[in-house]
């Protein structure tokens, strides 16, 4: 019995959903919210807000161009602008790559939170794990399978530590609209660690790979944009609540793991053993997500990369675990400065998908929304001017 196309694009897109949400729910995400959450307070609610906002915009935008077109993003850049896909490819695959060494070292701390063996051995054992899922030739469908699991789980025990932190909701609801507190970094930031560098085509390119793609697939590409991103940002709130109710009782969060703090002042012992597993599953499908989305830009630029586009992904893993192997630096600061270089980023590669949104040799008859092109163009100069008074000016 064959199976229905239209389930089958449904699958796919759900799954390109949870790659990307758990593309961006990796051990920065879990930095990012509780070091911005002592310091804004309830106010963080509003940069929330306005990420989730940006996100949308960059996502829905991003989505429908590659996927409508046919082509990954780096194949469209070098059609708009010749050599501007390789130059993409470098940011992406860089960043991707500086991301991994840090999801790789998350995976280490949270087996250590969890059995107490040293960190290098939960990297190797995880990185370990991750490779397996490459192994074997039909890896798409295990990488769906993997990231679904651990996506809900993170979800389900991120919500439990938000009831037991007792935050103060009201207030936080309050902020949201009117905050008392604002900071420029903290939106490039978290729009760089939930949509910046290989985030933005994590889920567009597994799409396209699973052929989601053409005018005929609107639908199923929308649905994909908005779920992943409504998962991310859920996770998001339940971070950023857990930690807040932490912070509002006076606790000063630790300055090398904030994280941990928050799930084990919220929820004691079991607490701190749910962080350890959230933290690794978060840590591992980002790790899967970065080296998959970071090699999709590349193995199209030769017959010979795409043939072995596995092999390539394996090595990404096996490098981002050596280079964690050799440097052994505490993550947090890294991984906090590396969303706000992501966040950088996004300009650029959005600017280059919507330069592509009215090339009929790229789009064919689809007319991509003007409502669309119009939010992606001002979240492109928000983020610029954002992205210059936070680190330039």
């Amino acid at each position: 019995m064959s199976s229905n196309p239209s389930t089958k694009k449904y699958t796919a897109s759900i799954g390109a959903a949870f790659l990307m949400a758990t593309s961006a729910i990796g051990p920065g995400f879990i930095t990012q919210t509780t070091f911005f959450t002592q310091q804004l307070f309830t106010s963080f609610a509003f940069v929330i807000l306005i990420s989730v906002v940006l996100d949308i915009v960059a996502q829905l935008n991003i989505w429908r161009i590659i996927c409508v077109s046919g082509l990954r993003a780096q194949d469209i850049a070098n059609k708009v602008i010749p050599g501007a896909g390789y130059v993409l490819s470098i940011l992406v695959i860089s960043g991707g790559l500086c991301f991994n060494i840090g999801n790789i070292a998350g995976c280490g701390l949270g087996i250590t939170v969890l059995t107490g063996w040293p960190v290098v051995y939960g990297a190797v054992i995880s990185g370990f794990l991750a490779l397996c899922i490459f192994w074997f030739k039909e890896f798409g469908k295990g990488m769906d399978l993997f990231t679904k699991v651990l996506g809900v789980v993170m979800l389900l025990l991120t919500l439990y530590v938000a009831i037991q932190s007792h935050p103060p909701i009201v207030d936080a609801l309050k902020n949201t609209i009117i905050p008392e507190r604002f900071d420029i970094k903290s939106i490039v930031t978290l729009v760089g660690g939930t949509v910046g560098g290989y985030i933005s085509f994590a889920g567009a390119h597994r799409l396209l790979d699973s052929g989601t793609k053409g005018e005929a697939s609107l639908k199923q590409i929308t649905n994909g944009s908005v779920l992943g991103i409504a998962m991310a940002s859920a996770m998001r709130i339940l971070l950023f609540l857990a930690a807040l109710g932490v912070v509002a009782t006076g606790v000063v969060l630790s300055g090398s793991n904030p994280a941990e703090t928050v799930f084990a002042t919220a929820a004691g012992n079991i607490g701190r053993l749910i962080f350890g597993l959230v933290l690794w599953a978060a840590a591992i499908t980002s790790v899967v997500g970065a080296a998959y989305t970071s090699v999709s830009f590349l193995s199209t630029f030769h017959p010979w990369l795409q043939k072995n586009e596995r092999w390539l992904i394996i090595g990404f893993i096996l490098l981002s675990t050596l280079l964690f192997i050799l440097i052994q630096q505490p993550p947090k600061d890294i991984l906090v400065a590396v969303g706000a270089l992501n966040g950088l980023i996004l300009p650029i590669s959005l600017g280059l998908m919507l330069l592509a949104a009215n090339r009929k040799m790229l789009l064919g008859t689809y007319r991509h929304p003007i409502w669309m092109q119009v939010a992606g163009w001002i979240v492109v100069g928000l983020m610029s001017w954002l992205g210059f008074e936070a680190f330039v000016k």
